[in-house]
C-alpha cells in the first residue's frame, strides 16, 4: 500500500508530487498517457499570469498570486527558462478604459504589485506594432512566460529522484473506499482489457478533465467539468521580434481572449479561442477557429506576419461549472483530496496549489520532512546556446553532440540522447518534442523524424514498428502491405 496516489501527471499532478516527495512517504504518480505533459499542461499559453483578472477571494485569485510569485524560483532551481515580459491588456473605447481601471483595483485586492495603465503614447513607446486604435493599457510587470513542457518534466524529474514512482499507461477506471484508504482500479494499455489495482492511504486528484469523474466516484457532492476548446496558431521565429509584451484585449464572458505573446523559445504564439464543447478527447482544430485567432490578432497587431504559422493545435481547459478552482479535502471523503476545475490560471497556479495540497496530505498523515531532499534538477544541455569552446569540449568528450538532427531548432544526438536516458525519459516523438524540442520548427518533423524514429529503435531496443508519436496506438509505420 502506498502513502499518498496521485492522479494525473500534468503540471499540477507533478507539483504535487515534487512537494510531497520532501516528506517520508510512499508515493505513487498514475498517468493514463505514456509520458508526463500528456493532457491539458501540453497546450495553452504558456503564461504565468499577474493576477489581476481573477475575482478577489477565490481559489484561482488566491493561487495565481502566491504561484506567480513562486514561479521565478522555481524554475531557477529546475533549470526551466522563465522571461518576466509583462502583460498589456489593451483598451479600445472609452468604455473600455474604465474596465481597466476596474482590473487594475481588482488586481491590487488580489495582491498584484506595481500595475499601471499606460495612456496611448506611453503604449506606442513600449510596444511600437499595437494597432493604432488602442487607446490604453494596463500594464502588469509581473507577469511572465515559461515552458509548459519543461516545467511539468523538470517537476517529475524532480520527484522521481526523491523517490516518487510513476507509472504510465494506467488510466484509472475506478476508486472504491476501503477500511484503510481507497482502492484504485486501472486498465493499462496494451493488458487486453486485464485491470489492475493499487491501494492508496490517500488519493490526491490531478486528473483534469477527468477529474470531476473519480471525485464523483468517492464523494455524493458531485462537480461538473465542462470542456472549454482553445485553437492557437504558432508562429516561425522569423517574426518573434515584433512583440515584447504578452498582449490582451479587455477580457469579455468567454475569457482574456486571443491574445499574441512571445515564447520563451523565440516563436509568437496567438491564441486562444474559447468553444465549450462536450467531449473530452476533442482537439481537433477549425478553419473557422483559426480564422478567428488570425483576424483578431491582425486588430490587435497590424502589422504581423500572419502568413509565417508554422503549425496550429487546440488544447482543452477544464472548467468546472461554478467557475473556480476546487482545492482540498472532500467532505465525505476523507483522505481524498481535489485538485478540480484547474483551468486558466491553473498554470500559474501550479506551484501554490502543489505546495499546498502537499501540506494538507502531510499534515493530515503527520509526515515529517526527509533530512536529504534533493531540491535542483539540472535541464538537458541546449547544445545551440554553448560557446564555440564549450561546443568543442563537449563534442571531443561526446562525439555525439556533433551530430546535428533537428536542423531548424539545432538539436543535436547528443541532446536526444538526453532526453530519452534521463529520469522518465522520452519513448515517443512527442516525448522528444516536449524535452528538446524535435519536430518544432519550421518543417515540423518533416526532415529530422526518420533519423529520430532510427535512434529510439536503437536506444529503446524496440522495432520501429513500435515506435509512436504519442503513445497507445499512435504508430508511425506499419508492415501491412
Amino acid at each position: 500500500m502506498y502513502d499518498v496516489i496521485i492522479i494525473g501527471a500534468g503540471v499540477i499532478g507533478t507539483a504535487v508530487a515534487r512537494e510531497l516527495s520532501r516528506y517520508q512517504c510512499s508515493i505513487l504518480v498514475l498517468e493514463k498517457g505514456e509520458d508526463v505533459c500528456a493532457g491539458t499542461s501540453k497546450a495553452n499559453s504558456a503564461l504565468v499570469h499577474a493576477g489581476f483578472d481573477a475575482k478577489p477571494g477565490s481559489m484561482k485569485a488566491k493561487y495565481n498570486v502566491q504561484g506567480s510569485m513562486m514561479m521565478e524560483e522555481l524554475c531557477g532551481k529546475l533549470d526551466v527558462p522563465y522571461e518576466k515580459n509583462g502583460a498589456l491588456v489593451l483598451a479600445f473605447s472609452g468604455e473600455e478604459k474604465e474596465t481597466l481601471e476596474l482590473l487594475k483595483k481588482q488586481g491590487e485586492e488580489n495582491g498584484v504589485m506595481d500595475m499601471v495603465i499606460l495612456e496611448k503614447e506611453q503604449l506606442r513607446e513600449k510596444e511600437p506594432a499595437i494597432s493604432e486604435e488602442a487607446e490604453a493599457a494596463l500594464y502588469a510587470p509581473s507577469a511572465a512566460s515559461v515552458c509548459p513542457f519543461l516545467l511539468t518534466i523538470a517537476l517529475a524529474e524532480n520527484a522521481n529522484e526523491n523517490g516518487t514512482e510513476f507509472w504510465f499507461e494506467k488510466e484509472v477506471t475506478h476508486i472504491q473506499k476501503r477500511q484503510e484508504g481507497y482502492e484504485v482500479k486501472v486498465s493499462s494499455y496494451g493488458n487486453s482489457g486485464k485491470q489492475e489495482s493499487y491501494l492508496g492511504r490517500n488519493i490526491i486528484n490531478c486528473a483534469g478533465l477527468y477529474s470531476d469523474k473519480l471525485h464523483n466516484m468517492v464523494s455524493k457532492k458531485s462537480f461538473e467539468i465542462i470542456p472549454v476548446k482553445g485553437e492557437y496558431c504558432l508562429l516561425d521565429k522569423n517574426e518573434g521580434t515584433a512583440v515584447s509584451s504578452t498582449l490582451f484585449r479587455v477580457p469579455g464572458k468567454m475569457g482574456k481572449g486571443v491574445l499574441v505573446t512571445r515564447t520563451v523559445h523565440g516563436n509568437i504564439l496567438l491564441g486562444p479561442t474559447a468553444e465549450s464543447i462536450s467531449d473530452k478527447e476533442e482537439t481537433a482544430t477549425s478553419g473557422e477557429g483559426l480564422k478567428k485567432v488570425l483576424t483578431d490578432t491582425k486588430h490587435t497587431v497590424p502589422g504581423l506576419n500572419t502568413g509565417m504559422v508554422i503549425t496550429s493545435f487546440a488544447g482543452l481547459r477544464a472548467h468546472e461549472r461554478n467557475g473556480d478552482f476546487i482545492i482540498g479535502e472532500a467532505e465525505d471523503a476523507p483522505g481524498f483530496f481535489d485538485a478540480v476545475g484547474i483551468e486558466s490560471p491553473g498554470l500559474s497556479a501550479a506551484p501554490a496549489i502543489g505546495a499546498a495540497l502537499a501540506r494538507m496530505a502531510a499534515g493530515k498523515n503527520n509526515y515529517r520532512k526527509k533530512e536529504v531532499f534533493r531540491e535542483e534538477r539540472k535541464g538537458i544541455t541546449a547544445f545551440a546556446s554553448l560557446s564555440p569552446e564549450e561546443k568543442e569540449a563537449i563534442v571531443k568528450e561526446k562525439p555525439a553532440y556533433g551530430n546535428m538532427v533537428c536542423r531548424c531548432e539545432m538539436i543535436t544526438e547528443g541532446e536526444i540522447l538526453e532526453a530519452i536516458h534521463r529520469p522518465l525519459g522520452a519513448k515517443s516523438l512527442d516525448g522528444l518534442k516536449r524535452r528538446v524540442r524535435t519536430g518544432m520548427g519550421r518543417c515540423q518533423g518533416g526532415f529530422c523524424t526518420p533519423k529520430l524514429v532510427e535512434i529510439l529503435e536503437r536506444e529503446l531496443d524496440i522495432s520501429k514498428l513500435r515506435i509512436t508519436k504519442t503513445g497507445g496506438n499512435s504508430r508511425l509505420l506499419t508492415d501491412e502491405k
